[in-house]
């Protein structure tokens, strides 16, 4: 029997306990340090954690592996108030209240929405346009706060539409100090130099100090934002930008001198021009059609080398 190993990044604490087939995914058993206390959501008082181990699973989605999603399994866990036997479940430190993925899918999401629209994005990641929508609302609503002793030597920041035909944009703040493990950073409404602002300002002074490079698009309203806050760093256009601005000039000039050819052909001889240029059949025995023969040899006795 063949064996796979792999490779999975987890958050700190988290443990692989055991792992099966999950549909057409993986499903991963994962386990986590139970709190030694417990705040009661109903009466508010934090007491030592009374827990009761149930029977019930919990399922949520996870980063994709191997191109297939994955799922975390793990144990439902009680906590019951000794002051007023309220029960509520333990949360995972993987997730928020009531959400079937954890955040670093939410993370995820954000990243495979640039460039693209939540109908796209839902169809590529198998979930409904409704749940990238609310992660979305969930990621621009949660006050995120930024470890000011982290290191961030590079930034990306960049722009998701949530409609198509419609002006509802968010901006996105990426670290992308580590290259292979991106990481969200700030999510702001809005496409303009004031939301990129507000995004690089939850940065503190000496973080932005040490930023060398920010990859943004070719528009004016995030390079003026980073110009103004980055003092350290130097502008990376994305190589798309720059292909994608490249392929429009090129194809503008097309049109531009083929118009004529757009319209109508020019009758005139073939002579000293190759047949792969005219895009015929050099085997005029190949040419079907009335007249068509003789019009295939004739061409090809015309570009024939002298």
């Amino acid at each position: 029997m063949a064996k796979v190993t792999i490779d999975v990044d987890l958050p700190p604490g988290i443990e692989i306990t055991a792992y099966e087939r999950y549909g057409e995914g993986h499903g991963f058993e994962v386990t986590w340090p139970w709190p030694v206390s417990c705040r009661c959501a109903c009466c508010g008082r934090e007491e030592p954690a009374r827990l009761e181990v149930t029977s019930r699973v919990r399922v949520v989605r996870d980063l994709d592996v191997l191109g297939q999603p994955s799922f975390w399994i793990y144990q439902a866990v009680w906590h019951r108030c000794p002051h007023c036997q309220h029960r509520q479940d333990v949360l995972p430190p993987f997730k928020r209240k009531d959400t079937k993925y954890t955040y670093r899918f939410e993370q995820y999401v954000l990243r495979t929405l640039l460039g693209s629209n939540e109908e796209e994005t839902a169809r590529r990641l198998g979930i409904s346009a409704e749940t990238v929508a609310r992660i979305v609302k969930q990621q621009l609503a949660e006050v995120r706060p930024i470890d000011p002793t982290r290191v961030i030597t590079s930034v990306g920041m960049d722009e998701i539409s949530l409609k198509k035909r419609h002006k509802l944009y968010v901006t996105i703040l990426t670290d992308l100090s580590q290259r292979e493990q991106p990481q969200v950073l700030a999510v702001e409404a809005g496409r303009d130099e004031a939301a990129g602002r507000k995004c690089l300002e939850k940065l503190t002074p000496a973080q932005r100090e040490q930023v060398r490079t920010y990859r943004v698009d070719m528009g004016a309203a995030y390079n003026q934002a980073c110009t103004a806050l980055l003092k350290n760093a130097k502008g990376v256009i994305d190589r798309f930008h720059v292909a994608k601005l490249f392929n429009e000039a090129i194809d503008g000039q097309r049109k531009k001198n083929h118009a004529a050819v757009q319209g109508s052909a020019d009758e005139g001889g073939t002579e000293g021009i190759p047949v792969v240029a005219l895009g015929v059949s050099p085997d005029a025995a190949t040419v079907d059609g009335g007249g068509s023969r003789e019009a295939g040899t004739a061409v090809c006795q015309a570009a024939a080398p002298a």
